[in-house]
């Protein structure tokens, strides 16, 4: 008998990706995007879901009678109630790894960007500003190095420490602090939160969301950071607290990377939005994960989860 596949917010995975190979499985049935009531009508016949981001609640799969897999194209399961879905025995299987390299290439694209002031430098050429100058350079806007400075490493899983890897190429020291206090790695540095923040010219998160990493920077230790610093996110908004970030880069000269916020997208309400020194502020709208090439190998991730699950 042939399956019926929703795919909630296949929009979410961009329209270049073919999902073609989703069709050897059975009927699919690909939605832009789903709200809860939405959401509630679609799966209450599928055999298979597919989400990204839509949440799926125990409520919805009570409805569901024939659901019996959901699959989450990305690698948190947050947006699924696990306890509710193993007492319906509906497996979810979620696909770990697949952003890696993407994650950590936007990582220092972010730091690039903002430490270099490249929108600066662009906009001198463009504007006609450096044609009628009469130096052959500009220097107005002074940058450092990576080389000889600390980078800091807010969760040192696999993309903490391929960021670890790649600034140690670049000549930077490397330390880190675990979030869950059960990450020791013997080839860097750890350090307490207090004292990383304190030393450290680039801080880069790389945590999950939890209890322990919610509200993790905040008003009373941005303060912490060095003059000069650079503070990047890319693990998940809500680690740090937005309005403390915003206020403190009005305060004094220190810098952000953010590709995730507590909110997404963001209101036009968030401090963020409202800041003074905008140059000390780069956002990306949550696309570290979205290369070609990760796209494509989580999709090889859901199609290999679908398999796997129907050979049983």
């Amino acid at each position: 008998m042939q399956k019926r596949i929703v795919i909630l917010d296949v929009q979410t995975l961009g329209e270049d990706l073919d999902l073609s190979i989703l069709s050897q499985f059975g009927d699919v049935i690909p939605y832009k995007n789903s709200n809860e009531d939405e959401t509630f009508d679609r799966i209450s016949d599928a055999d298979i879901v597919i989400t990204n981001k839509v949440i799926i609640s125990d409520a919805m799969m009570k409805h569901a009678s024939k659901l019996s897999l959901i699959c989450i194209a990305a690698t948190g399961m947050n947006n699924v109630d696990l306890e509710a879905a193993e007492k319906f025995d509906i497996l979810v299987k979620n696909v770990a790894g697949y952003s890696t390299e993407s994650v950590v290439q936007h990582t220092f694209a972010m730091l690039f960007h903002q430490k270099e002031h490249l929108n600066y430098y662009d906009n001198v050429v463009k504007t006609g500003l450096w044609t009628l100058s009469d130096l052959f350079t500009d220097i107005s806007h002074p940058f450092s190095e990576i080389y000889g400075k600390k980078w800091g490493i807010i969760g040192l899983g696999s993309i903490g420490r391929k960021v670890a890897m790649i600034a140690t190429a670049f000549g930077a020291e490397v330390f880190y602090t675990s979030t869950s206090g059960k990450n020791n790695d013997s080839s860097y540095t750890q350090l307490a939160l207090k004292e990383l923040l304190t030393s450290c010219d680039i801080i880069s998160i790389h945590a999950p969301l939890n209890t322990q990493t919610y509200n993790l920077i905040n008003e009373t230790n941005l303060p912490l950071l060095q003059e000069g610093a650079t503070l990047l996110n890319l693990g998940r908004g809500g680690i740090i607290n937005e309005t403390d970030l915003a206020f403190e880069l009005d305060r004094r000269e220190i810098y952000a990377c953010l590709d995730v916020l507590e909110n997404e997208p963001i209101a036009s309400t968030n401090r963020l939005m409202q800041i003074e020194h905008k140059e000390r502020l780069l956002i990306t709208p949550h696309i570290a994960w979205t290369s070609i090439e990760a796209r494509e190998k989580l999709l090889e991730g859901i199609v290999e989860n679908i398999s796997t699950f129907l050979e049983k």
